[in-house]
This record gives structure tokens, C-alpha cells and sequence, in this order.
């Protein structure tokens, strides 16, 4: 049965002196949706500024924005980005262990924007949040090349009860626990917000919660999460390696700096600039592990040029040596160990002779063993 036609008001004219809204008709079945090109790009996020009560959002991670429209018209906005790092809710729904939930993460979607435009169409919004979980699906694979499993969102009550996603059969799991991030840290709000799932596929628990058995899910480098004693010893093994820098100048002792970019690199990130981020946010609480520079009372971690300098310019030998002695001391036992290797183009050695590198991790504990230069 076809959706009735509701009404949609196009822009307001002035009427003696004051805006009116001309109120047209349009039929719900007739709403399509796109995803915003970079030409339209602008409108979406200037529209968004405008109307929605948090204003514009960063985009975060892997991101598609979509605009609902009809006759030319746009109705209603949505944008899709990186899911919570964590959210016990989410969590515990969704039943999976919190030592690899990190690298099934991409396989989640937060809907961290939702907007209808003024016109106060009934349905609309139930009939845009469907329109978006059907598009998604295919979408997100050809934009990202992986699949995603689960959208989830947050409301906060005291402006919202969530009665759209709940029209439109999203999931009502719990609670946040009140937390907000604020610069490099979390600060407590007070103010807990509903949290909605909708999943894209029958099964989508049981896939997310068993992801390592299946390899289409599988997505970038290995990933683990480190214990709180594993954070703390891994500084002690890196007092033994020279600090090729000048005294004059250190902000920041050497042990802190490779440990925090050891710990990064464990977390799945890659390349100065996602260590960095990854190292700015970390809360107070677990840059304290690493021991950084301390001032006016707050751990201050370490910018990506310094990380960068520390890291080029660190004998790889001994950085070698200690992150093995480290793997041996609190690695657990594989099954089996997974290898790869490449070839790094324009690195040749003394001899002439082009450098080959060698990474090993381990298939049951997903720990990356330190990459070795191969003969």
C-alpha cells in the first residue's frame, strides 16, 4: 500500500512583513535518496549548521552523507561515520570480547546526524531512516570495500525520545553511561543518552561476535587491545635504548615516546600522522601508564613531530631487541603465526641490495611480532 501524500513546505516568502510557509503536497513513496556529491557538499553542511541543535559534525572515519528529496526539494539529511569507540550498551548487545572488539569496530556505523528540514512532514523521518539502512548496504561496500553490520546512534532525552527510530524498528538497548570527550580526554555530562541499533543483517550478532572466522570481515592490519600491565612494563623496556637526540631540548623521555608509538602500532594504526591522533586520544588515565611529561597537573603526550624525529632517528636494532624482549615477557602462545612479507621500494642497503621487511603475528593472540629485515 502506497505511503499518503503529506504535506512539504518549500522556502518561505514575506507576507506583510512576515515568513510564511507555502505548504505543497508530496507523496512518501515518491522521497528518493542520494548520497551528497562534493558540489552540494556546502548546502548540506551549511543546512545542518542552521537547523540542527549540534550544529555541523567533523566527519570521522569512513563517512557517507545522504540527502532525502522529492520534486527537487531536499527533506531530510543524514550522515553515517566511525561508531563510539566504546559503549557498554552497544557492548553488551552485541556480546562480543572487548580484546578484539577494536578490529571489528569498521563493521559498525554511527548515524551521527539526523535532520529533518522545516515543513513538519508526517512519516518522513521513519521513511528517510529506512530508505538509509537499505542504501548502506550497498553503498558502503563500494564506497570502503567491506560491509557494515550494525547502525547504532545516540538521543539525548532531554531534548529527543527517540520516536523516529523507534518508528522505524531501531533497537532501544540501554543507556551511555554520561560521558562525553572533550580535546584528548572524557569528561562526565550527567546527562546519559538512549542507545538505538538497527541491524543490517539477520544474523549481524553472531557475526560480529565470531568476525575472526570470518575472512570477508576482515579488514586492514591485525589489532589488539594492551592490559593495563602491559602499558606500564612496556616503557621499562625501552630505558636501555640510546636516545639519539640532544640533551638540550628533550620535552619528552625517549621510553614514553616509543612505548606510546609501540602501543599505537599494536592498535591497529599506521603512519606518523593516525599514531599521533591515536596517542591524543588517549585519557589522562592511560597516558599515566606510559609515563609522558607531566605539567600543571596533566600528562601532556608527545606531537607527531616528535614522533616522528624519535622514530626515524632511533637505532631500529635496539628498538628491535627491546619490543622482542617485551613480545617474549608478555606474549601469550600461537598456534600459528601468520607472515608476510614486502619489499620497500627504494631502500637499498650498503651493498646494494634492495630491503626486504618481514612482519609475523600471531594467529590466536592477533600480536604483532616486531618486523624484521629479511636476507
Amino acid at each position: 500500500m502506497d505511503s499518503p501524500a503529506a504535506p512539504v513546505y518549500s522556502q518561505p516568502r514575506v507576507i506583510r512583513g512576515k515568513a510564511v510557509w507555502i505548504e505543497s503536497v508530496v507523496d512518501l513513496s515518491q522521497v528518493s535518496l542520494d548520497m551528497v556529491t562534493k558540489v552540494d557538499e556546502a548546502r548540506f553542511r551549511a543546512l545542518m549548521q542552521e537547523h540542527h541543535f549540534l550544529g555541523d559534525a567533523q566527519p570521522r572515519g569512513e563517512t557517507i552523507r545522504y540527502v532525502a528529496h522529492c520534486g527537487g526539494r531536499w527533506l531530510a539529511l543524514a550522515m553515517f561515520s566511525a561508531s563510539a569507540l566504546l559503549c557498554a550498551a552497544r557492548d553488551d548487545w552485541i556480546g562480543w570480547e572487548r580484546g578484539s572488539q577494536f578490529s571489528r569496530l569498521h563493521l559498525v556505523t554511527n548515524n551521527s546526524r539526523f535532520l529533518v528540514l522545516p515543513g513538519g512532514v508526517p512519516n518522513l523521518g521513519s521513511r528517510v531512516l529506512s530508505l538509509c539502512a537499505r542504501r548502506l548496504v550497498r553503498d558502503w561496500p563500494l564506497r570502503f570495500g567491506h560491509e557494515i553490520l550494525l547502525l547504532e546512534t545516540f538521543v539525548d532525552p532531554a531534548r529527543h525520545r527517540g520516536t523516529v527510530y523507534r518508528a522505524a524498528n531501531w533497537l532501544c538497548v540501554g543507556h551511555t553511561r554520561g560521558f562525553g570527550r572533550l580535546g584528548s580526554g572524557y569528561i562526565t555530562h550527567d546527562r546519559p543518552k538512549f542507545v538505538f541499533l538497527y541491524p543490517l543483517h539477520r544474523d549481524a550478532r553472531r557475526r560480529l561476535r565470531t568476525a575472526h572466522r570470518d575472512p570477508g570481515l576482515h579488514k586492514g592490519v591485525p589489532k589488539m587491545t594492551l592490559t593495563a600491565a602491559q602499558m606500564r612494563s612496556l616503557p621499562d623496556y625501552f630505558k636501555q635504548v640510546e636516545d639519539p637526540r640532544r640533551r638540550q631540548g628533550r620535552r619528552h623521555n625517549l621510553p614514553s615516546v616509543l612505548s606510546l608509538a609501540t602501543a599505537a602500532t599494536l592498535a591497529g594504526m599506521r603512519g606518523y600522522k593516525e599514531i599521533s591522533e591515536w596517542v591524543e586520544d588517549q585519557s589522562q588515565a592511560v597516558l599515566a601508564y606510559f609515563r609522558p611529561r607531566f605539567d600543571q597537573g596533566r600528562y601532556i603526550p608527545p606531537s607527531r613531530t616528535i614522533i616522528r624525529d624519535v622514530l626515524v632517528r632511533v637505532c631500529p636494532d635496539e628498538f628491535d631487541a627491546a619490543l622482542r624482549q617485551w613480545n617474549e615477557d608478555h606474549g601469550g602462545p600461537d598456534s600459528a603465526l601468520a607472515v608476510d612479507g614486502k619489499t620497500m621500494r627504494g631502500a637499498v642497503d650498503a651493498d646494494g641490495v634492495q630491503t626486504h621487511v618481514m612482519g609475523v603475528v600471531g594467529h590466536d593472540s592477533r600480536k604483532s611480532y616486531a618486523k624484521k629485515k629479511s636476507e
